[in-house]
Formats: C-alpha cells, structure tokens, sequence
C-alpha cells in the first residue's frame, strides 16, 4: 500500500509538474503575441501621423512661386457684346496641363511621352520644371480638346489638366483694337477688356464673387457691322495705295459714341502671337500725327468764333508770307486775295495764317486745347496717346499751326473736336459704350456759338460740292456728304519729305443736320499705277465715300436725292 501511495504521489507530483510548465509556456506565448501586436499597431501609427503631420505642414506653408494656380487664373468674364447684341468676347471652358514635379517618378520618361502629343515642348525648360521639386508647376496653357484627350491616355502620374476660362472673340480681328484681349489667367490688358477690370472686375475675381452668373454682357456703342465695314474699307485702301497703315472712326455727333473704329495692320486676339508687333499701334487713338489741313477746320471756326471775322471776310493769298527762315506758300495758290469760303475751299495755307493771326497767339493754342486738340482724349479705351505741341508758342508756330504742321494729335481727337463743330458747337467726351443724347448734353461743353457751328456745316458742304473743292472725291449721291481733307508731309530725318505723305479725310452727313462723323487716315500712300505719294483726295476721302455708301442706311440715314440736288443748285 506504501509503494502505491508513493507511486500516485509520484504521478501527481509529475502531472502538476508538467500543468505549471504548461500554464507558464502558454503565458509566455501570449505576451509575445500581444507584444507583436503592440508593435505592429505602433508603426502603424508611427506611419499615419508622419503622414498627416506631412500634409498639416503641407497645409500651412506658403506656396513658393509656380507651386500653385492663383485664385483669379480660372476667373469668369461677362460677354461684350455690340449695340444690338452681337457677341465681341465670351469665355469658353478649357483645360490646362499641369505636373506634380514631386510625384514624378521619370521626368525624361514624362517629357518623352508628353513630346508626342505637344511637338513644340520645350525639352529643357520642362525637365526644369519635372526636376524642381515643386508642388505644382504649369506645362501648358489652353489646351484643345484632342491634345487633352491625348495625354490623358498616356497614363502618366503626377500629370493632371485644371479646367479653366479662355476668352474667345468670334469677330476674330474685326473689332481688336476696341475690344482688347486678356491674358493666360483671362485678365484684361488690353482695351475694353483692360478698361473692365480697372472698374472693378479684377477685385470681383480676387474675391471670387466673378461668376457666369452674377455677370451681366457689356453692351458697346460699337455696331458690329458698320464695323466690318470700317475694318474691311481700311484694308482695301492698304493694299490699294500700298500703304503702311490705314484707319477710320465713325462717331454719332449727338452723342459722342463711337460706331465703329478700326486700324490696320490689327491682330488676331484668339492668336495674339504678333500684337507687340510695331506695326501693330491702334492708330485712331494712340498714333500722334500732324493732321494737315484738316487742322483748316479748327483755325477758320476759331477766326468765325472769334467774331472778327465772317464768312464775306477777305485775305490776301497772292504772295507767300516769310518769317524767320520759314516761307509759307500754298500748294496750288490762286494768286490773289480769297473769301473766306474760298481760303477753305482751295485749303490755303497762306488764307489760314491770316485767319490765325487775326485770333493771336495765346488765342490761338487756347482755342485748340479747348477742342480737346492738345490733351489726351477722355473715354474708356485705355491706349490713348497725349498730343504733343511747342513748350513755347511764338508766331511762327501759331501761323504753321494755322495748316496743321508743329504740333501733333490723334486723329480720334480730330474726329472729336470736328464733331463739335457740325453738332451745334457742344464738345462731347467720346464714349465706346451706350449713351443717350440727354446724357451727352449733361457731359458736354459748348466750345463754340451754334453760328459758327452752322458756318462750319455750310464751308464743308461747299467743299464737297462746289468746283476746285478738295472734298469732291468724299461726296456720296444722296447722303449730303461734306467733309475736309488733309495732305501732311512726314517728318524724316527732321526735315518735311516730299514724297512721304500722311493723308487725313474728315466727312459728316447728313449736311443739313450732321449725324455722323467719319475720320479716315492712310500713312504713306502711293498713287495708283505710280510711285509718287498720293494726296488725301485721292486716297483718303475715298475711304470715307466708300464707308457712307455702304453703312449709311445701317445708321439709319435714308437717302434724299431731290433735296440734294436742290442744295446743289443753290450754291
């Protein structure tokens, strides 16, 4: 009975041997497992928070220049749209490619790929940008539709494309100069697209308040098709005459609003690539020109305003007039003493001195400045050019002032001031938006008496009807066209050249109650089957006929062929 106790005493001790070695083994797997586990969950969370601790730093450093597109790079425009609602500029959607540098794994594998869609990249100034480090950085701007599709299929990573606003202008070249163009971030720098943001348009975007539909159209005074005509007439003469530049502006008299306006050579502003050209100057508002004997206008109304003189006044035109080293002679002189009306008619150079003299110097820059002649023109179309005049006047340059030489303005200022010589004598503020006559009458300064407002309207009507005047070739059967031009020899080399001309065309009509004005220009024209230098009644008043015939009833204005002819007969 001993062994046997001794035996189960033995086999119990054994078994509780073997259960604590048991219990102990398993709690040593156990806090190894948890251990594990542990650890496994700490990297884990090691990982997470560099990662968020990354995109927090991320969040709130600054951006460098390039890491990101600003807020105003996909800003909305309103439509410009012309008097009757015709479409000048509207934003269409377009996208644009841009690279993460940091996420890209193989910049030369990256810009290869890209090459086959976007021949024309530049190689080295790309792989700078892959290489930079950047967070953000654009490829290209604008892409069409295809070259996006393109790329999105190469699959490549850190490459993506923002949606963005591009401007389109469906008129293309027709109306660039009023119109402007914007840049790469759709802002204004030129025109009436630059004129919008300097009221407030750029401040709507930077606050993001610039939507497509919080933006009403601007509507122009600009009628799109008097200004396909303006445009196209321009051309034509160019090329006619083999000229380097031509232009117009038409404007309502009443009101001060501009029509139409155009200067060639112009740009494209869907494809701006040559706008910074040198050639390419809107002439009408920024070129500054001596405007010939179109300036006879101002000096023989400034004679009549004066009240010293009137239209049976008499100048003696039968010798030329010396002063200093200066002798002043006409161009196809009569020899004689002359009317008024004849000084103006035969655009004599000498009859005009007198005509200045009779006002006096300080009367004489006086009457120009308050024509707008000496000062920047006032309007919405930012390139505008400021005049230019002797820093002091002495006799000599109030009688070459007298026929438009020594001092120089644009011809829309010219256009301008004429306008306030057949509207009653009111100068009005050109205006490329919607105006009213009663808000014209509140802008406008009475320069001139409405009686030398009348005389003017009958010297320009005689000028273009009555034998030997110079406006002859601006005349339009039935539309009571009267006009003036101007021949100015150009400055070279500091000395007048004889065979380089700039050739100005003042018309209105209708004469017995003017409506419209219209100002052409041509820049060293040469006549037709020659190379001498053309004369203004050859080449420009032309253009004014050619733009009255085809856009006079556009305007409204009906043709009257009896009551023409009866004017006629009365002269």
């Amino acid at each position: 009975m001993i062994g046997w106790s001794r035996l189960v005493a033995a086999n119990r001790a054994t078994v509780i041997g073997r259960t604590s070695v048991f219990e102990t083994s398993r709690k040593e797997i156990h806090s190894r497992g948890r251990s594990r586990t542990l650890m496994i969950m700490g990297v884990f969370i090691a990982i997470y928070a560099t990662i968020g601790g990354r995109l927090v730093h991320l969040g709130l450093q600054d951006l460098d220049e390039g890491d990101g597109p600003t807020v105003g790079s996909t800003a909305s425009r309103p439509d410009i749209v012309d008097r009757n609602g015709a479409v000048l500029a509207t934003d269409i959607k377009t996208f644009s490619l841009f690279a993460e540098p940091r996420r890209i794994i193989d910049a030369d594998e990256t810009i290869e790929k890209l090459s086959t869609v976007l021949s024309d990249l530049e190689m080295e100034e790309t792989y700078r940008k892959l290489k930079s480090g950047k967070g953000f950085v654009w490829l290209r701007r604008q892409l069409s539709p295809s070259q996006q599709n393109d790329i999105m299929n190469l699959g490549l990573p850190g490459i993506g494309f923002r949606a963005e606003n591009r401007r389109f202008y469906p008129a293309g070249p027709t109306a660039s100069y009023i119109v402007g163009l914007t840049n790469r971030d759709n802002r204004g720098i030129a025109g009436l697209e630059k004129y919008l943001d300097d009221q407030g348009l750029a401040d709507l975007q930077q606050l993001g308040l610039a939507t497509p539909t919080d933006l009403a159209p601007v509507r122009l005074s600009v009628d799109l098709r008097v200004q396909h005509i303006v445009r196209d007439e321009a051309v034509q003469a160019m090329n006619r005459f083999r000229a380097l530049a031509a232009g117009a502006v038409v404007i309502n008299v009443k009101t001060g609003e501009v029509i139409a306006m155009a200067s060639v050579p112009d740009f494209d502003p869907n494809d701006p690539v040559d706008a910074n050209s040198p050639d390419k100057l809107n002439r009408m508002s920024a070129g500054l020109y001596e405007m010939g004997s179109t300036i006879k206008s101002f000096t023989t109304a400034m004679a009549l305003d004066s009240g010293k003189v009137t239209l049976d006044s008499r100048f003696d035109a039968s010798r030329p007039i010396t002063i200093g080293r200066q002798t002043i002679r006409d161009f196809r002189g009569k020899g004689r003493v002359l009317s008024v009306p004849e000084v103006f008619i035969y655009s004599s150079n000498i009859g005009s001195a007198k005509e200045a003299d009779v006002v006096g110097i300080e009367g004489h820059r006086e009457f120009l400045r308050r024509l707008g002649l000496l000062d920047p023109v006032r309007t919405e179309l930012p390139e505008v050019a400021k005049p230019t005049e002797p820093k002091e006047w002495k006799k000599v340059h109030s009688i070459t002032a007298a026929f438009g030489h020594g001092f120089t303005t644009t011809p829309l200022a010219t256009a301008v001031g004429c306008a306030a010589l057949m509207n009653g004598g009111l100068l009005i503020p050109p205006t490329f938006l919607p105006r009213t006559q009663d808000e014209a009458k509140a802008l406008a300064r009475q320069v001139v008496s409405g009686k030398t407002s009348q005389d003017m309207r009958y010297l320009y009507n005689l000028n273009a009807t009555a034998p030997g005047g110079s406006g002859k070739r601006g005349a339009v059967a039935g539309y009571r066209v009267g006009g003036k031009t101007g021949t100015a020899e150009k400055v070279v080399d500091g000395r007048y050249s004889k065979d380089k001309n700039f050739n100005a065309f003042v018309a209105a009509f209708p004469m017995d109650d003017p409506q419209y004005l219209v100002v052409t220009i041509i820049d060293e024209p040469k006549m037709e089957n020659s190379n001498r230098a053309g004369t203004a009644g050859f080449t420009a008043a032309p253009i004014a006929a050619n733009i009255i015939r085809r856009a006079a009833s556009m305007l409204g204005v009906r043709p009257e062929f009896e009551t023409e002819s009866s004017a006629q007969g009365a002269l």
